[in-house]
């Protein structure tokens, strides 16, 4: 299958490399573009650090790494964990992928009280400081990245559900924002209805809201909101 690749960068390019493992032509154009915000790190030291995004660490410059070097991470899942390792930091622990998750698996490591640290971006959830923080936990979140969408749809993408280059079968949804960010780009080029058409894949049934919200059926959601999860779906 062609299959579009809206997720930012660096995760778009990791994406498409397994999609051509398993046999499929991927079509990397990502619809939000994520930029560190320059933030400082406040002070430590820090019991924990939550990553809930790989994009968290990369918005780090080298300093901001070394800073970090020996607290304990908690990553929301195993790519974001295979992250902070690289990195050289840790020890690091993996969620099952979502925001609960993750809340649990601080919950099972350290106590109340603690301090923890979690990167976030601009556009972040509630959770899972807000489970934490009522579980007597001080979690300050700092935002050092933000994702900010692209002004038109990407004109590799437009020409294929134009129909003037080969067409899509369908695309792959990581986060609620660039599935909407996608959505709305494409009724702006006049190309609702094929993007409609397509199969659209979504990491999680909250990434699949705005795209059901819109009418358009949504393929396949995978039970946990895991890459190898997602990518089995296309089997």
């Amino acid at each position: 299958m062609r299959i579009w690749v809206a997720r930012p960068e660096p995760g778009a390019a990791r994406t498409a490399a397994r999609l051509r493992d398993r046999g499929h032509r991927p079509l990397v154009a990502p619809v939000l573009v994520s930029r560190p915000t320059g933030t400082r790190l406040p002070e430590g030291p820090f019991a924990g650090l939550l990553l809930t995004s790989g994009n968290g660490l990369d918005a780090l410059d080298a300093a901001a790494v070394a800073r970090l070097a020996g607290t304990a991470v908690f990553a929301v899942g195993a790519r974001t964990a295979e992250a902070a390792t690289r990195a050289g930091l840790g020890p690091v622990r993996a969620g099952a992928g979502d925001a609960a998750a993750l809340a649990r698996l601080v919950a099972e490591a350290l106590p109340p009280g603690a301090r923890l640290l979690h990167l976030a971006g601009a556009e972040r959830k509630a959770e899972p400081a807000a489970t934490l923080v009522r579980a007597g936990y001080d979690v300050q979140v700092e935002i050092v990245y933000a994702a900010e969408p692209v002004a038109v749809l990407p004109p590799p993408v437009a020409a294929a559900l134009g129909g003037t280059e080969s067409p899509l079968d369908a695309a792959l949804h990581y986060s609620r924002r660039s599935a909407a960010t996608a959505l709305v780009l494409a009724g702006d080029a006049g190309l609702a209805e094929p993007f409609g058409s397509i199969r659209h894949y979504c990491l999680s049934e909250d990434v699949a809201v705005p795209l059901a919200a819109a009418g358009i059926p949504i393929h396949f959601v995978p039970r946990r909101p895991r890459e190898d999860d997602l990518l089995a779906g296309l089997d």
